[in-house]
C-alpha cells in the first residue's frame, strides 16, 4: 500500500518541501510538495538522491570499532561502542586535562534538528577550550560583521529577493548553491522574476557562472577583492552625495563620518588596478543602486574565504544602508524566526552586542570567535607537545581532512592522536582515523526542523517534519548518542540510563529561563511540553516556538506538514539590534582598523600571477553527496578551469593533464579550458580528494577527483574573524 509522506529537505540550505511515495520503509517516488508554503513544488537533483542516500551500502548502520593494530573495523553493540568510548576517553582527560579533547562540528549539524541543540550540550559537558566547526571555512567573516554591526551572529541581512528592483551579488552562485546563509526554495525562479518584472541583477565573480550568465551584467573582478571594490562603491555614493540612509533607522546609525573617511582612499580610479574592473563601471553601479526603487547587496562564500572576508562581509551591508535599502521592502532584511533565538531582540533594541577573544588557541594565540577557535589551528593543536595538547577528537558530521586547508597535514595530525570518537553516516577520509564510529538515524525516522535555516530565509515560514518511521532494530537516535556522550563527559558513565538524566536537566534550564523571560512559573510550562510525553528535540522546539514570537505550538506545526506562511519580511528596527547601544555599529573598531590597516595599504599591490579560485556545482554539498551514483554520474565535474588565452601561454590542453602547485602542495588534474573565467584565474571545486586508504566509499572513490584545499595554507586567513583563505590563492600551473 502506497502512503504520502511530506518532509523538508535536510541536504541543502533552500529547505525545499518534498513529496515522498512509500512503500512501507521504502522511498518508491520522490517529488516536490507543490503544497509546501515555502518552495511549491520546486526541487533541485539533490533532492531526488534522498532514497538513493537512505539505502546506501556504504552507510554506517550499526556502531564500528577499529583495532589499530591491524587497521581493521568490527561491528560492535551501542553498549560495547559506548563502553569503550568510556574507559579510554576519561582516562585521557582526567591524565591530561579537558582541553586534551577537541571537538569538531561539521556543516551538516546546521541541518538537523538533534545536533543544533544537543551538540551544546555535549560541548559544555567536555568544558574544553578546543572547539571548532566548518564555520571558519566558510561563514565566520559574515557572522562576525553581523555580530559587530547588529549584535549576534544570526543578524544576518538577507535581500527581499521576492520584491527588490536591484540585486548585486558578489561571490555567490545561488543557481548552483540554492541560495547560503539565504534560505530560498527555487532561486532560479526567484532571480528569473526580477527581470521579468523588470528588474536588473549584476554579478560580481571572477567566474560567469550559471548565476552570472542568467544575469543582466557579468563583473569579472580579480579573486579577493570585493573589499576594495565596494568601497569605492561607497565612495563614489559620498562623492557624488548619493547617500541616502532610510528615515526609520537613521537615528540608529553610528559612525557614517567614520565609513566616510575610510572610503576616501578607494576613489574607483585607484580601486580599479586592483580589482581589474574599470573606474567608470563602479560608479555606473553606485549610481545604479542608489537610483533603484529598492535594490540589495548581497556576498556570499567567495567573499567570506579570503583575505579581507570580514571586511567585504561588512561592506556589503555598508552600501545596503548608505543607499537607504537597510530594513526595507526590496532590500535587506531580517527574518522574524518562529523559534526566536538571536534575531528576536530584547525591549529597546538592546542586548550584549559580540565579545570575541576572550581566550587564545594554545600554539599560535589566534582568538576564538563565538566560542571556537579557527580550524587553521586545528593541525598544529593536535601536533604541539605540552600542556593542552589535543590527543583525542569528537567529530559529529564533519570531513575536515577534505575541508579545511593543509589537508595532508590535518590528515598526519589526526592519524597521531591517541583516541577519536565519530558521529557520523559514513567511514569517509575523515572518520576513518576514528576508533569508533556511531551511525545515525534514518532521516526519515527522525523529526526536522530547521532552525538556523529558517532565521535567514526570505520569508518567515515555520515547517516541522514528523519522523516517517521508527527507528530500524539496531539503530540509536543522535540526540540519544550526544547525550551519552555528554554524560561520559561529565563523569555519568556511559549506560543507556544517562539520557534521560542529561536530557531532563536541558529542558529545566531552558525552561527557567524561557519562563523569566516570559513571566509564568517553570513547572507550569514544563508541564505543558511535558503532557504529550515528548522528550529529546522535540520536546525542546516545542518551547523554542511556545516562547518565539508567533506562539506556535509543535502540535500546529504537525497539523500542517506543508508549513505555515508567517508572511514577508517586514522592517524590525530598532527592535532586532542587539548591540550595547542598541543602534547600528557602521564602523566597529575592529573593523576600521583592519580597513586603515591591511586594506589601504592593499591598494598598492597587484598580484600578477596566477590565482586560484573554487566553485559549487548543483549536485554537490561539500564532499559528503559524492557516494550517490545518481549525483556524481555524467561528466567529470571535477576539472581545472582555465582561460583559454592562459591555456595558450602555458601549453595546457582540454582534457589533459596539469599539475598545479602553491606554496603548500600541488595536486595533478584534468584541464578544461573555458572562457567562463576572467584571464589570470584558475578554478577547482570544493569537496574532492575521495582516494584515501581507508575511506569506505565506494562511488565516491570512483569519482575520486583531487582535494583542492591540499593548496591551502593554515598560514593564510582573515585576522578579524580566523577564517581561511580558501579563494584567490597564488598558484603555478604547468602541463604534465
Amino acid at each position: 500500500m502506497t502512503t504520502i509522506a511530506y518532509r523538508t529537505c535536510p541536504l541543502c540550505e533552500a529547505t525545499c518541501g518534498l513529496e515522498l511515495h512509500m512503500e512501507g520503509r521504502d522511498i518508491t517516488l520522490v517529488r516536490g510538495d507543490k503544497d509546501d508554503v515555502f518552495s511549491k513544488g520546486f526541487l533541485c537533483p539533490k533532492g531526488t538522491a534522498i532514497k538513493e542516500l537512505e539505502t546506501d551500502p556504504d552507510r554506517v548502520r550499526v556502531p564500528q570499532i577499529r583495532d589499530r593494530a591491524s587497521d581493521t573495523w568490527r561491528d560492535a553493540t551501542w553498549d560495547e561502542a559506548f563502553a569503550y568510548i568510556g574507559d579510554r576517553l576519561p582516562t585521557i582527560l582526567d591524565t591530561h586535562g579537558r582541553d586534551a579533547l577537541g571537538i569538531y562540528m561539521g556543516n551538516p549539524c546546521a541541518h538537523n534538528l538533534a545536533p543544533m541543540i544537543y551538540n551544546r550540550v555535549m560541548n559544555q559537558a567536555a568544558r574544553t577550550t578546543n572547539l571548532y566547526s566548518a564555520s571558519t571555512v566558510d561563514q565566520m567573516p559574515k557572522q562576525v560583521s553581523a555580530g559587530l554591526m547588529f549584535g549576534t551572529g544570526l543578524s544576518v541581512p538577507v535581500p527581499d529577493i521576492d520584491h527588490t528592483d536591484y540585486l548585486l551579488m558578489l561571490g555567490a552562485n545561488p543557481f548552483a548553491s540554492n541560495g547560503s546563509l539565504m534560505t530560498a526554495p527555487d532561486m532560479p525562479g526567484r532571480l528569473r522574476a526580477i527581470r521579468a518584472r523588470g528588474g536588473r541583477i549584476v554579478v560580481v565573480d571572477p567566474r560567469r557562472s550559471k548565476t552570472a550568465e542568467e544575469s543582466d551584467e557579468w563583473v569579472a573582478l580579480r579573486p579577493g577583492t570585493d573589499a576594495q571594490f565596494l568601497l569605492a562603491i561607497v565612495q563614489t555614493l559620498f562623492s557624488e552625495n548619493l547617500v541616502s540612509v532610510s528615515d526609520h533607522i537613521a537615528e540608529f546609525v553610528e559612525g557614517i563620518e567614520i565609513v566616510r573617511e575610510l572610503a576616501q582612499y578607494f576613489a574607483p580610479e585607484t580601486v580599479a588596478g586592483v580589482c581589474g574592473v574599470e573606474a567608470d563601471a563602479i560608479r555606473r553601479i553606485a549610481r545604479e543602486l542608489a537610483a533603484a526603487p529598492s535594490a540589495a547587496v548581497y556576498g556570499r562564500i567567495g567573499t567570506c574565504v579570503q583575505e579581507f572576508g570580514t571586511v567585504a562581509s561588512w561592506a556589503v551591508d555598508v552600501v545596503n544602508v548608505l543607499t537607504g535599502n537597510l530594513d526595507r521592502r526590496g532590500g535587506a532584511m531580517f527574518n522574524r524566526p518562529a523559534t526566536g533565538g538571536g534575531n528576536t531582540a530584547g525591549a529597546g533594541g538592546k542586548g550584549r552586542g559580540v565579545r570575541f577573544g576572550r581566550r587564545s588557541s594554545r600554539v599560535r594565540g589566534l582568538p576564538e570567535f563565538f566560542g571556537e577557535f579557527p580550524v587553521v589551528v586545528l593541525a598544529e593543536e593536535i601536533e604541539t607537545p605540552g600542556d593542552g595538547q589535543i590527543r583525542a577528537m569528537i567529530t559529529v558530521a564533519g570531513n575536515p581532512v577534505l575541508s579545511n586547508p593543509d589537508s595532508l597535514r590535518l590528515d598526519r595530525a589526526l592519524a597521531s592522536l591517541e583516541f577519536m570518537v565519530s558521529v557520523d553516516i559514513y567511514r569517509n577520509e575523515t572518520t576513518r582515523h576514528a576508533d569508533v564510529i556511531l551511525p545515525v538515524e534514518s532521516m526519515l525516522a527522525r523529526g526536522h526542523y530547521d532552525i538556523a535555516l529558517r532565521s535567514l530565509a526570505v520569508r518567515n515560514i515555520a515547517t516541522y517534519s514528523a519522523p516517517v518511521y521508527d527507528i530500524e532494530p539496531g539503530q540509536h537516535r543522535e540526540w540519544e548518542t550526544l547525550c551519552r556522550l555528554a554524560g561520559i563527559l561529565q563523569g555519568l558513565g556511559h549506560e543507556y540510563d544517562v539520557v534521560s538524566t542529561v536530557d531532563d536537566f536541558t529542558i529545566g534550564v531552558l525552561v527557567e529561563k524561557a519562563a523569566a523571560r516570559a513571566g509564568v512559573e517553570p513547572a507550569e510550562l514544563l508541564a505543558q511540553l511535558s503532557a504529550n510525553g515528548r522528550r529529546g528535540p522535540e520536546r525542546i522546539l516545542d518551547l523554542m516556538l511556545r516562547t518565539g514570537p508567533y506562539g506556535l505550538t509543535l502540535d500546529q506545526l504537525i497539523e500542517n506538514p506543508h508549513g505555515i506562511d508567517l508572511g514577508p519580511l517586514e522592517p524590525r528596527m530598532p527592535e532586532v539590534l542587539r548591540t550595547e547601544s542598541g543602534r547600528i555599529e557602521l564602523a566597529p573598531e575592529m573593523i576600521v582598523n583592519d580597513v586603515r590597516e591591511r586594506l589601504i595599504p592593499s591598494l598598492d599591490r597587484v598580484h600578477n600571477g596566477l590565482t586560484l579560485i573554487g566553485r559549487r556545482d548543483l549536485r554537490s554539498n561539500n564532499s559528503w553527496m559524492h557516494n550517490l551514483r545518481i549525483l556524481v554520474k555524467g561528466k567529470n565535474r571535477c576539472t581545472l578551469h582555465v582561460n583559454s588565452n592562459d591555456a595558450r601561454r602555458l601549453l595546457l590542453t582540454d582534457g589533459g593533464m596539469a599539475r598545479v602547485a602553491s606554496k603548500t602542495g600541488e595536486v595533478e588534474i584534468v584541464v578544461e579550458i573555458t572562457d567562463s573565467i576572467r584571464e589570470g584565474v584558475v578554478s577547482i571545486p570544493h569537496g574532492w580528494g575521495h582516494d584515501s586508504n581507508g575511506a569506505q566509499m565506494a562511488i565516491a572513490r570512483e569519482h575520486a577527483g583531487v582535494n583542492v584545499n591540499i593548496l591551502a595554507s593554515v598560514n593564510d586567513f582573515d585576522p578579524l574573524s580566523g577564517n581561511a583563505v580558501l579563494s584567490g590563492i597564488p598558484v603555478e600551473v604547468a602541463p604534465l
